[in-house]
């Protein structure tokens, strides 16, 4: 299906140009890649709320970023990444002895 996908350089450049059409709020073209309609519906599905939103979709291009640098040739979802964060979250919460309260917008508060 991706067999005749750009270097990994052009995709991370195209992903970050999709990353700063989301985080402005405007979409001027009207011509997306199919890795970039999953990523546009994936995003759709996460269901963020407004103020979350802005600073996890920085987060999560952050992390593309690294991801790709590593040899990765698509970035990866974002409700991947929220998955591995939960998930991390919660290794830590256990590790720590359940001193660790519930995230306050994205943050882990130690109590």
């Amino acid at each position: 299906m991706y067999d005749s996908l750009p270097d990994a350089d052009a995709v991370l450049a195209q992903f970050n140009r999709l990353m700063q059409e989301i985080l402005r709020g405007t979409m001027n073209r009207n011509t997306f890649r199919p890795w970039e309609v999953e990523l546009l519906l994936d995003i759709d599905g996460c269901n963020l709320g407004d103020g979350a939103k802005r600073e996890a979709l920085k987060r999560y291009q952050r992390a593309v970023q690294r991801h790709m640098e590593k040899g990765a040739r698509l970035p990866f979802k974002l409700s991947e990444y929220l998955e591995s964060v939960r998930a991390k979250r919660a290794a830590r919460s256990q590790n720590d002895g359940g001193r660790t309260a519930p995230a306050v917008d994205g943050r882990m508060v130690v109590v």
